[in-house]
């Protein structure tokens, strides 16, 4: 069961879902919330290094490059490129609750994309969400720190998980503050 506006206010009040710093009124949707995007951003320095390989234990972060970009001004999203970002907001969720990370239509409009493939939040997470953010259309796009970038649906859980993410053998991204690469190097097996 996807959560309406008033339980979602209702599961924040409880404590059931924790976002941080407190949502201002406009960043409620009928059955979401939008967050921020952040000032921090990772690029790949692909013309250091040739390829990622996933056999290699290199640690992929190693291959990326920090970007802090200070409020007011953009971060300049070019056609076919890629970029790791990371929300403004904080999220944790208890142990019933999942999060699923969404688009905006406004920025899909345009060929911005915020998630290839990891909108989902298991019960038990807490930190910021990476985005990985891509530029599918031909005009670069400048995006801002403390624009609204994606949307966070809630789903109620049948029961409580048995493991949530905080407690899982080998979570990789619990806790993060900051965008992180794929942690997947070396789990390749030949």
């Amino acid at each position: 069961m996807v959560l309406s506006d008033v339980d979602i206010r209702r599961y924040l009040a409880e404590g059931k879902i924790r976002i941080a710093p407190e949502l201002p009124p406009d960043q409620y949707g009928s059955c979401s919330v939008d967050f921020r995007l952040g000032n921090e951003f990772s690029i790949f320095e692909h013309s250091k290094y040739p390829y990622i390989d996933l056999r290699n234990k290199v640690e992929i972060q190693k291959l990326m490059r920090t970007i802090v970009v200070p409020d007011g001004e953009p971060f300049i999203l070019q056609p076919r490129e890629f970029a790791l970002a990371i929300t403004h907001e904080t999220l944790e969720l208890d142990d019933d609750v999942l999060g699923r990370l969404e688009g905006r239509s406004s920025l899909g409009r345009i060929g911005i994309i915020v998630h290839g493939t990891a909108g989902l939040f298991d019960p038990g997470w807490a930190g910021k969400a990476t985005l990985e953010l891509s530029n599918l259309g031909i005009m670069p796009v400048a995006l801002y720190p403390g624009m609204r970038i994606c949307s966070m649906t809630f789903e109620q859980l049948s029961g409580p998980s048995s493991m949530p993410y905080r407690k899982k053998p080998g979570n990789k991204y619990a806790g993060q503050t900051s965008p992180l690469a794929s942690k997947l190097s070396g789990e390749m097996k030949e």
